[in-house]
């Protein structure tokens, strides 16, 4: 149990400041509206660092990711047993953490009319559409995400320092392969808050772009699993 509620809490901790940073950049109104791309990277890192360092203590690997547990699952890391029970813990996060952004936010959401704006502070969506590249992006981002995780485990690490490397390595990630499709490289962090999205009563809502969600759900997994198999060959 005390897995679950690690994994619960630790995924609505990512999600809130994680999408509370893409919230207080676009929407209107907000003291740091426009501060930019290199602000969101920062934030997001910091969102994963930070929840990993508070609930990681409870949780075994920290995952807050479904993609993650799958991968840890193949890769031997984790029992396949707790892989339904974890991916289910960590969407109940995300939706309680994407709550929480859209009711501190409520007022800059009712100001901003830009619907893909709105969007955008609930679940990811590419610079372009070109579903094979966007998969490709999604792909490679978890690819390199989980594959590096893994490789961490081979380290003699300091203790307390593994959350500071995740947190880089997300970083990395967002700066370098996040500007074509946003790094979603986490199913609960996008698909969570975009059915979020779809219920909520929001003033400027739009579509929520349903057309697109399978893409940062299929190709973190598709990612995932590709480097958990590729890492257990060459490790």
């Amino acid at each position: 149990m005390n897995e679950l509620i690690g994994e619960f809490l630790g995924t609505a901790m990512l999600v809130l400041l994680g999408n509370g940073v893409v919230a207080g950049v676009v929407l209107n109104k907000t003291k740091n509206n426009n501060a930019g791309w290199i602000v969101i990277t920062i934030g997001w890192a910091m969102a994963v660092t930070m929840s990993v360092f508070t609930f990681g203590k409870l949780t075994p690997g920290a995952h807050f990711n479904p993609a993650v547990t799958i991968a840890m699952a193949v890769a031997g890391n984790t029992p396949w047993s707790s892989v339904i029970p974890y991916i289910i813990a960590q969407f109940l996060g995300a939706f309680l953490g994407q709550l929480i952004v859209w009711q501190m936010y409520k007022p800059h959401y009712d100001a901003t009319e830009d619907t893909g704006a709105v969007l955008g502070t609930f679940a990811t969506g590419p610079a372009l559409y070109d579903k094979a590249s966007n998969y490709i992006s999604e792909i490679v981002g978890t690819f390199v995400l989980v594959f590096t995780i893994l490789s961490f485990g081979l380290q003699e690490l300091a203790a307390g320092l593994t959350p500071l490397l995740v947190g880089g390595l997300v970083l990395a990630i967002g700066l370098s392969l996040g500007g074509t499709t946003g790094y979603a490289i986490n199913p609960a962090r996008d698909l969570g808050p975009r059915i979020v999205h779809h219920f909520l009563p929001l003033k400027h809502k739009g579509d929520s772009d349903w057309g697109y969600a399978l893409v940062p759900v299929l190709g973190p997994i598709i990612g995932a699993v590709l480097a958990a198999v590729l890492h257990g060959l060459i490790f």
